[in-house]
């Protein structure tokens, strides 16, 4: 994975803030690419594992279709009112689908972790309940750009 960031380093999250921030944050904006090559940009709740973005959509979204014909994605999760308050995180890479989909719970061992992760974060329960209308996909960033102007104050 790459920084991507030259300038800014010196607001840009150290990797256990951002961390810490993906863990903490629930909802992120996705970006896709349209077949006539428009971007998409849509709302949906996420699990960060420490390596990779887990995004649970249904599967019969305009988000689904367009990742199935182009993969590429870059997901913004940004959060702060005041501006010297705003941090974010862009990550950006290739969706991979992952398990079955729609996800109705067979086993698979690949979803133990996001999906206990995705569960508390967002049901506050400790296993995932399906509906056999959505399903995984995971974004392991190929780059990551970060920032929180809070750290301005002490520049």
């Amino acid at each position: 994975m790459a920084v991507t960031q030259r300038r800014g380093r010196r607001i840009m999250m150290t990797p256990g803030e951002l961390d810490e921030f993906l863990a903490e944050q629930r909802t992120c904006r996705v970006a896709t690419v349209s077949a006539d090559g428009r971007p998409h940009v849509s709302a949906l709740w996420f699990a960060w594992d420490g390596t990779s973005l887990w995004l649970y959509s249904i599967t019969r979204s305009r988000r689904w279709a367009e990742l199935r014909h182009d993969p590429r994605l870059a997901v913004l999760v940004d959060d702060g009112e005041e501006y010297g308050e705003l941090r974010g995180v862009e990550l950006s890479g290739t969706a991979v689908f992952v398990g079955e989909a729609p996800r109705t719970g067979e086993p698979c061992s690949e979803l133990d972790v996001p999906e206990r992760l995705f569960a508390r974060k967002n049901f506050g329960m400790d296993e995932m309940p399906h509906d056999g209308r959505h399903a995984w996909l995971r974004l392991t960033p190929d780059t990551i750009a970060s920032w929180d102007f809070r750290k301005l104050s002490a520049l």
